[in-house]
């Protein structure tokens, strides 16, 4: 074994240990203190009494089923949502477009899509703007009796739920608006491998063949395969959905707040000993989170023994009318919204006086963009250097421990005895499995259950070293999704190459930096512009590490949004949104002129001809 082997499995251990620890200490300082345990507040006896006094509060079981329940039902209308819009636009040039459009917002920021939700479902939003002017126009020609008192402009603003509604519908909203795409995307990443996709054409064309709608052969022969693969994101989809904190605090109820708001303000409050009842919390918003998985192998079970008269009923055309009717709806609907979205939020960022219902502001200004970008300065700084530093280091560790994977498979190759080839093989499996395992744990695990427990033993043993803090922090989110992102195309790269130069003689070494590197460098800059967008939207992760101390612009814009000028918060918002969008434009570009000596003589020419 080479020296470059080593390496390459010691990442891949150092990978494994970089994501379990960090969750597995945060559990345990957060179990501990739940029972009574905490030495820094003279508490040294094991007891029930926190869970008896949290069991106690008026409202818990409201805010535990309220968090059960807007997690899945928003990862309910997801995933139906993604694999509906598949089955209708499977082999249609629709797709490519729906991929396209969908792709952009995958890299927004929870907190950005809540903030930006606020403009359009507000009560003096958007949707409400519109009908006020409707209302009016209809009372102006008689067809509705709707009084108008002075005019357009002095109408009040509807007093509907919306936001912060007590059922936790505007949660659903845009938890399902910001997770559709990711789950799409996951599912159309499996249907791209060509040995799979070749498989699914032959499945289509014999099944059209025999006279089955499209719908139904996806849902009969397509989807049985593709679910099981994308079946552990879903499931930290529905984890991230029951736990998350950013959307709730924006748009959910604050008589009671879902659980995990409740425990993130039960944590920061200023009496220390509120941290017992925070911790008991946390250890409860695990077992809601645990319950809505279990719920949801439930429901896939059930299903799949409902499935079994489906596949073999013989039917071609089994809902197919009704698919292509709701199908289209739910994409009228997406593009309703983001529409909305981006002209409200565009708007409201330079206006100047701008009242209720009138469509556009009486007039328009830079003046909040000057004063927002100068305040985000510091921010600004501080969540691009940590944003970098995190990925670059996720990605140089992914792409060494998938090395490690491919190297691994050469020599289990080329040894010659049958029982060392066996051992490889169950080594292989062993730590494949647990590295899989891994790479889901700080996604299947709420946050806010192991980051006070983390952020505990980093003030116990590193107190001064409030960037160390916030690195780890970042790393156990934005390590997991760039391994993922990375692991597609390069377990897709063609073998041949490798073997080619291993017959010139060439060490693994060699190998990797100059074949493998140049060839996987585009991926790994889409990989790159993953982690920095997962890293510019964590807010708990951030707040959490830091005590405050460091602020980004994901604190600063979820600060903005609880003050009173709806104009700076848009500035926020936009400029969240076009961070990591400008981290894919930079990875769809140099691709062009690193590695690629056309790409650099196409450049200079046309910097030339300009000159």
């Amino acid at each position: 074994m080479t020296l470059f082997q080593r390496i390459t499995l010691s990442v891949r251990v150092l990978l494994i240990l970089m994501l379990s620890l960090p969750v597995l200490a945060g559990l345990v300082g957060v179990v501990l203190p739940a029972f009574g345990y905490f030495p820094a507040l003279d508490a040294h006896d094991f007891t029930f009494s926190v869970f008896a006094q949290l069991f106690a509060i008026d409202g818990m079981s409201k805010m535990a089923l309220l968090s059960f329940f807007t997690g899945l039902t928003a990862t309910v209308i997801s995933v139906a949502s993604a694999f509906l819009l598949l089955a209708v636009f499977y082999r249609s040039s629709y797709l490519n477009k729906l991929q396209t459009w969908l792709s952009p917002l995958l890299v927004l920021p929870h907190a950005a899509a809540a903030i930006a939700l606020l403009f359009v479902l507000s009560p003096s939003g958007f949707f409400a703007s519109i009908i006020a002017n409707a209302s009016n126009i209809l009372s102006s020609i008689g067809i509705s009796e709707t009084a108008d008192v002075g005019g357009a402009s002095t109408l009040l603003p509807p007093t509907w739920a919306f936001p912060y509604d007590s059922y936790g519908i505007s949660i659903i909203i845009a938890l399902a608006l910001k997770e559709l795409p990711f789950v799409f995307l996951m599912a159309v990443s499996v249907m791209s491998q060509p040995h799979v996709k070749r498989k699914f054409d032959g499945y289509f064309n014999s099944a059209t063949a025999l006279g089955y709608s499209p719908v139904t052969v996806f849902f009969k022969t397509i989807f049985p395969i593709v679910y099981p693969q994308v079946r552990l994101p879903i499931l930290a989809v529905l984890a991230y959905a029951t736990a998350n904190v950013e959307i709730p605090l924006l748009l959910g109820p604050n008589n009671p707040p879902t659980l995990a708001v409740a425990v993130v303000q039960w944590f920061n409050h200023v009496d220390l000993s509120m941290r017992f009842q925070a911790s008991a919390a946390a250890l409860l918003q695990v077992a809601v989170t645990l319950v809505a998985i279990c719920v949801w192998i439930v429901g896939e079970k059930a299903t799949k023994h409902a499935q079994v008269h489906f596949y073999s009923n013989g039917h071609r055309h089994t809902g197919h009318t009704f698919s292509l009717l709701l199908a289209r709806a739910i994409v009228a609907v997406y593009v309703l919204l983001i529409v909305s979205i981006i002209v409200s939020t565009v708007l409201w960022s330079f206006a100047t006086f701008w009242q209720f219902p009138a469509f556009f502001p009486e007039g328009l200004t830079l003046l909040h963009w000057k004063t927002t970008l100068t305040a985000l300065a510091e921010p600004f700084n501080n969540t691009v250097l940590l944003a970098v530093l995190v990925s670059g280091f996720s990605v140089v560790v992914a792409t060494l421990a998938l090395e490690a994977e491919t190297l691994n498979e050469n020599s289990e190759k080329s040894w010659r005895s049958r029982q060392e080839s066996k051992t490889a093989s169950y080594f292989r499996g062993w730590s494949g499995a647990l590295l899989s395992l891994t790479l889901f744990l700080p996604l299947l695990i709420p946050g806010v259950a192991f980051l006070y427990g983390l952020v505990w033993f980093q003030l116990a043993y590193f107190n001064e070293a409030v960037w160390l803090h916030l690195f780890v922090s970042h790393l156990v989110y934005v390590l997991p999704y760039v391994f993922i992102s990375l692991a597609v195309a390069y377990r897709k790269f063609d073998p041949r190459y490798a073997q080619v130069a291993y017959g010139m003689g060439k060490t693994p070494w060699q190998v990797f930096v100059k074949i493998k590197l140049p060839l996987l460098f585009s991926p790994m800059l889409v990989a790159f512009a993953l982690g920095l967008a997962i890293s510019f939207s964590q807010y708990l992760p951030t707040l959490l590490s830091t005590g405050g101390r460091i602020a980004t612009v994901t604190t600063e814009a979820v600060a903005a949004a609880s003050g009173s000028s709806a104009r700076l918060t848009a500035v926020y918002v936009i400029v969240q949104t076009l961070m990591p969008l400008l981290g894919f434009i930079l990875a769809w570009w140099l691709p062009t002129i690193c590695f690629n000596p056309m790409g650099r003589y196409t450049l200079l020419k046309t910097r030339k001809s300009k000159l």
